[in-house]
Order: structure tokens, then sequence, then C-alpha cells
């Protein structure tokens, strides 16, 4: 019998399975996707390619019990005060809302300017008083593009967060070919932090242009659906099972292009999401 010479030849002839191939994306049922994604009447936008969990904007309760049958809420807080009696009131009222998933409490927040025991006291009160709420935040890089560091950084005893974002946005204008390693590299980081790969949440490319200047003498620059799909691919080799996952961002911020304005990056989030 003659020898197998390839890998897939060597599983056929010994009668075992072909490798299995990699994954094209994380696999999760929840898909995030902030900015705009209410229109004027206030339909949810985002679900027509897939996205089940809304960006709400913390006064916006009826936009959250107004979401469409299998969507829920991710509600927008940006509070790093501690629990002020704002901060109490504005939560209280998502207590008991079938369509709450949980709080987004700070976007990149600093440990300077948003000390670690405000995090702690907020992220303790929700989970006493709104039992089954999901806390999130956006871990910052304190580094640079070229150096990313999260040394020094928030950890998961210090903040009390349930789960943490991370957003290396490899598409820029300086580089030759996107920096997908970056995104190995900010999970190695947080995971050095103490951060589970469970806690993990993967942030998504999905704009470019517009006044978004990096620190590296660069621009970032909107993903092609090439690059996207790579994108995903390289996620799912890290972190291949998030609680959810977060494309940023569905609307424009900063007249950059965004994934609402995108048909060829909506067309493969399409498909990953649905």
């Amino acid at each position: 019998m003659l020898a197998c010479a390839a890998a897939l030849a060597v599983a056929a002839c010994s009668g075992g399975p072909p490798p299995a191939a990699p994954p094209s994306w994380p696999d999760t049922n929840l898909h995030y996707t902030p900015n705009g994604n209410f229109s004027s009447s206030g339909q949810y936008m985002p679900g027509t390619a897939g996205f089940n969990l809304a960006d709400v904007k913390a006064y916006n309760k009826g936009g959250l019990d107004s979401l469409p049958d299998g969507v829920r809420g991710l509600v927008w807080l940006g509070d790093c005060r501690g629990v002020t009696a704002s901060f109490r009131a504005t939560v209280r009222a998502y207590k008991g809302d079938p369509k709450l998933f949980g709080f987004y409490i700070m976007d990149e927040p600093v440990p300077s300017t948003c000390p670690p025991a405000h995090l702690l006291a907020e992220n303790n009160w929700i989970h006493k008083h709104i039992p089954g709420a999901v806390t999130f935040a956006i871990l910052t890089n304190l580094g640079g593009e070229k150096e990313p560091t999260f040394a020094g950084s928030y950890t998961p005893a210090d903040s009390g967060l349930d789960l943490i974002g991370l957003d290396p946005y490899p598409v820029r204008s300086e580089l030759h070919r996107p920096d997908y390693v970056e995104i190995s590299q900010y999970v190695r980081m947080a995971e050095a932090q103490g951060w589970p790969q469970s806690s993990i949440v993967p942030v998504y490319q999905t704009f470019g242009g517009g006044n978004y200047p990096d620190d590296a003498n660069g621009h970032w620059v909107m993903p092609t659906a090439a690059q996207e799909r790579q994108l995903l691919a390289e996620w799912a080799a890290v972190v291949p099972n998030p609680k959810f996952d977060y494309a940023y961002s569905w609307g424009s911020q900063k007249d950059d292009t965004a994934l609402s304005q995108s048909p060829a990056l909506r067309a493969v989030f399409t498909a990953k999401n649905k």
C-alpha cells in the first residue's frame, strides 16, 4: 500500500477524520454594535444585519422596552463617580426589566482618572441590586499603537467587572498590511492582568477615516470585506466563545465611515450574525 504523503491523505489512509478547519469567527449568540442604533421613529436599525444586543443610553429606558423580540439591551452609563444618588436612581430604573442584558459602565477608563475603587463600588452595587445584570467596560491600552500595554490597568479583583472589551484596530494607514498580530497580543496582555478568556469580549474594527488619527503618524482605515474576515478569524483563534462580540461602530462619530455606511461589511456581519 502506498504511503500517504500529505496530512489529509494520512488521515484518509489511517481511517481518521481530516483536521478540523479553523473557525471563521468567534462563536456567540449575542452581537453588539454601538452608536446610532435607533431611527427617528425608534426602530432598532442594526437588527437588519443580525445584531441583537442594542446600545441603549441610560436616559432611554423606553428604547429598551421597545426593542423587538429577541433583542436585549446593553445600557450605557459612562459613570465613574462611584455609587452616588444619581447612579443609584439611574440603575434602579432597570431593575426587573426582561430586556436588560447589562450595563456598559465606562469606555476605556484610565485608573488615574477613574479609580478602581469607584468601579468596584458601582459593580458591586449593580450585582447586589440588579440580579443577573452583566457589567462591562473596555480596557484601555495604556501604551501606544506600536507598544501597547495593559500594565497598571484594571483587574477583575479591583474593578469588579464581569466582562472587558479589547479593541485593537489593526487596519491603519501607516502600515503596509494590517497588524493582525495585535489581536493575540492584546489578549495575552489582558490575561497577564488576570482576566480569564471567558471575560474577554472581542471588539472588531468596522470604521475608518474621519477625524480619527492614531498615535503612530497615521489614521485608521475602514477594513475591506476580506480584511474583516481575516480579523474575525484572528479573533476566533484566541477568543473562540465570547459572551458577546462587539463591532465598532454602527454609526459614525467623527466624520468617519462606519458599518451602517458600508454594504460590503454589513454583508460580512449579516452572514456571521445570522
